[in-house]
């Protein structure tokens, strides 16, 4: 039961790194089902610190995916109608695959502000804050499911030796 808890660990953190990187795929919550995972073979020994710790921080960096890019567009001059864009753009772009959620917060911000009556060069920047607030989630999303790669693969090899030395 080890080895099947490893390899599917290995493939729910593989995955949770590609998820960093392709909208659809969420990247944290994968990478956090690893460490269940592996703390569920027999010699893991992860604390439940540990646990609860990378728990909340997928969660927190889940939710902060969603909310950044509206911040972005506000950060970079973006009125509420961008903030608004952005927010609708992205939720659009789920149904429109990966490249529908990277464009959709910038479309939706360009669009929400020139809705709103900005000039197209205010309304673009806008976009580009939300862009760049997609970015920043990416980076977000990157460094925490690599905290948790390198936890699975902290975890998971002892386990691996000591299921290699009893065959």
């Amino acid at each position: 039961m080890d080895t099947i808890l490893i390899i599917l660990g290995f493939f729910f953190a593989f995955a949770g790194i590609l998820g960093c990187f392709l909208p659809v795929i969420p990247g944290p919550p994968l990478s956090f089902i690893a460490l269940l995972l592996v703390h569920f073979t027999k010699g893991a020994d992860l604390s439940s610190s540990l646990l609860l710790t990378m728990a909340v921080l997928t969660i927190v960096v889940t939710v902060l995916d969603y909310v950044i890019p509206a911040w972005g567009t506000k950060k970079f001059g973006g009125t509420k109608y961008g903030t608004w864009g952005a927010t609708i753009g992205l939720i659009i772009g789920f149904f429109l695959g990966p490249i529908g959620i990277i464009a959709g917060p910038f479309v939706g911000a360009v669009l929400g502000e020139m809705l709103g009556g900005s000039s197209g060069s205010k309304a673009l920047r806008a976009g580009l804050g939300s862009f760049f607030g997609f970015l920043m989630g990416v980076g977000l999303k990157l460094v925490v499911s690599g905290i948790m790669l390198f936890y699975y693969f902290k975890y998971s090899l002892p386990v691996i030796k000591q299921l290699i030395s009893s065959l």
